[in-house]
């Protein structure tokens, strides 16, 4: 382990709006070390946010994501979808993506590693819990794993 912070952009993609809210108040809460938070509502915005599509067209205010939170079930184009697109890309496959959803379902669990998840997790009900889990998410993904620079906006 080396202990060092990553200063990252995440995505999350979730169409509930209390979701979205918690999300950001429990990682600011966990002070983790990012550069941006975005969030789009639906699959078809995370598409057109990771191809800067429309009004993700600028790469500074839209940069590319090193960590995706992703929910399954949104309108237009769930999450299953838009997950099994983003690894079919080889731009955009190294793009961690975490399942961050309601379901607890065992087929969604194995159908999202099946498409190349690097993580689901149910979320928790309590804000506390919300938080834990975000520290959890910042310590692996921004401490303890080597994300591929390209991911973290280095080129």
């Amino acid at each position: 382990m080396r202990g060092r912070r990553r200063v990252v952009t995440i995505l999350i993609a979730d169409d509930d709006d209390d979701d979205c809210l918690l999300a950001r108040e429990a990682l600011a809460e966990c002070r983790l070390a990012f550069s941006a938070l975005h969030f789009v509502s639906d699959g078809e915005q995370l598409m057109d946010y990771l191809y800067r599509r429309g009004k993700y067209s600028d790469s500074h205010s839209s940069p590319r994501p090193g960590l995706i939170l992703l929910d399954l079930n949104m309108p237009k184009k769930d999450g299953r979808e838009a997950l099994k697109q983003i690894k079919a890309d080889a731009n955009l496959r190294q793009i961690p993506i975490v399942v961050l959803t309601t379901s607890k379902a065992n087929e969604d669990i194995y159908r999202s590693y099946d498409l190349g998840a690097n993580s689901f997790i149910t979320k928790p009900v309590t804000f506390s819990g919300l938080v834990e889990v975000m520290k959890t998410i910042g310590k692996y993904w921004f401490e303890i794993v080597e994300l591929p620079l390209r991911s973290v906006g280095d080129r």
